[in-house]
């Protein structure tokens, strides 16, 4: 394929913003497009549509969260907090000069596929509407914006609800019976948090999870993992790790929480330093499911019953493209089938960064997506034909679906198989884009 005449990239959070540096790189003409008025996503505090909270950390390691192209500086402690990884990406859009190729308070509200195989990107400006026709778009607007309510919700209650997404600090929480509900990162801080300044701290989960301490062996604990990863199966990874968590930490169950319900590394991990702490000293008590609600009291599947002052659901996000039609996004796009979890194998010049849960860290990742995109787009990688990459996606879900069960299999990766799989692809694509470039018969999509 010849090089795109401009590629419209959305967003610009860490996904964004290594898309637009990738595309730059390979001397691809590109606009980006984001609703905020700074670079950062999710990372900066008080932005629109950002969860971020005043004691948000990383809970990936520096070491396995930077970007190969712009390291993290070695004096930072392990995990960082939200302003330096804010900081870190405005760093990244200044240093290779991404910022003028980025529109910022630009929402794009439709993109609209062309009879000629060109798109149109609409958005909303200061200044008024924008369009721009361009011959791809790379869609990287994230996935932690449309909180995930209980449905149908809890009509008898009088008690005030809120989502983790409006969570800002430990203030909100003060001299109040707290009922936190969920079993990720989030819903872990925010217990922890209310566990020191709350009156009361309960914590409901409705099934079991492994709480990994951010340390292990003196190491941060997703190092540990890494290591195994690049040697062994993720099945012995699991027994092994599952092992060493049981002997240095022991079971969920020994705290009060309920059993995890799967394997390790058979779901996102959970990790805190403090929950396991607080639970131990009575500062968090531990609650399965939430069965009712009625006023203020919280009625649990286990028949207790208590009365709390505010609930905050750590319930998760929707998966949500807005300004895609419906029909490219088939039955939702949390179960979009992508090639590598990348490329819309019905949709040329249409692909994907960040849609997808890992194991691990998110940036890495999407470093390796968007430097497939880029060599695509500069016409030196070259995907398979569209039945190959079908096959490819449904072999993908059926590991997944294994693994992970029916928890957004089509979006699970485990971040060292992930990465070495996108190292592949771009070698293997390579190989392709040659070889068709010698033929004499054309080349593939």
């Amino acid at each position: 394929m010849g090089v795109p005449q401009q590629v419209a990239v959305i967003g610009a959070g860490a996904a964004g913003l290594a898309a637009v540096k990738a595309l730059r790189d390979a001397d691809v003409a590109t606009v980006g497009f984001e609703a905020a008025e700074q670079v950062g996503g999710l990372w900066v505090y008080g932005a629109p549509d950002s969860p971020a909270y005043r004691t948000l950390h990383l809970n990936t390691s520096r070491g396995r969260t930077q970007f190969a192209d712009h390291p993290m500086p070695t004096d930072w402690p392990d995990y960082p907090d939200h302003r330096r990884v804010a900081g870190y990406l405005a760093d990244y859009a200044t240093r290779f000069g991404l910022t003028d190729a980025i529109r910022l308070r630009h929402t794009v509200e439709r993109v609209t596929r062309n009879p000629t195989g060109t798109w149109t990107v609409t958005a909303s400006g200061p200044s008024g509407p924008v369009e721009v026709t361009v011959d791809a778009v790379v869609v990287a607007n994230g996935h932690n914006r449309v909180p995930r309510l209980p449905d149908p919700g809890y009509p008898g209650a009088t008690v005030e609800q809120i989502h983790s997404h409006d969570y800002r600090g430990p203030e909100q929480l003060a001299g109040r019976r707290v009922l936190v509900v969920g079993g990720g990162n989030s819903a872990m801080d925010i217990a922890v948090d209310a566990s020191y300044t709350a009156s009361r701290t309960l914590l409901s989960l409705r099934r079991g999870v492994w709480v990994v301490p951010k340390y292990l062996l003196g190491r941060p604990s997703d190092t540990l993992n890494g290591a195994l990863a690049r040697r062994l199966p993720w099945r012995l990874r699991q027994r092994i790790s599952q092992t060493m968590l049981s002997t240095t930490v022991g079971n969920p169950a020994r705290y009060g929480l309920p059993a995890p319900t799967h394997g390790f590394l058979q779901d996102h991990p959970t990790l805190s330093d403090g929950l396991l702490s607080r639970l131990t000293h009575g500062d968090v008590e531990a609650r399965p499911g939430v069965a009712a609600l009625h006023g203020d009291r919280v009625e649990f599947t286990d028949g207790r019953t208590d009365s709390v002052d505010l609930i905050i659901w750590c319930t998760g996000y929707r998966v949500d493209v807005p300004f895609l039609d419906p029909a490219l996004l088939a039955g939702g796009a949390d179960t979009l089938p992508l090639y590598r979890h990348v490329f819309h194998p019905d949709a040329p010049g249409l692909s994907f960064v960040g849609l997808m849960q890992s194991t691990g860290s998110a940036f890495p990742l999407v470093e390796a997506q968007a430097k497939l995109i880029a060599a695509h787009l500069a016409g030196r990688y070259a995907l398979p034909d569209p039945q190959r990459q079908r096959a490819v996606c449904r072999a993908e879900l059926r590991a997944a679906t294994a693994r992970w069960g029916q928890r957004r299999p089509a979006m699970r990766v485990d971040f060292d198989v992930y990465l070495a799989e996108l190292a592949r692809e771009l070698t293997a694509g390579t190989r392709r884009a040659r070889s068709a470039a010698a033929s004499p018969v054309g080349t593939p999509q």
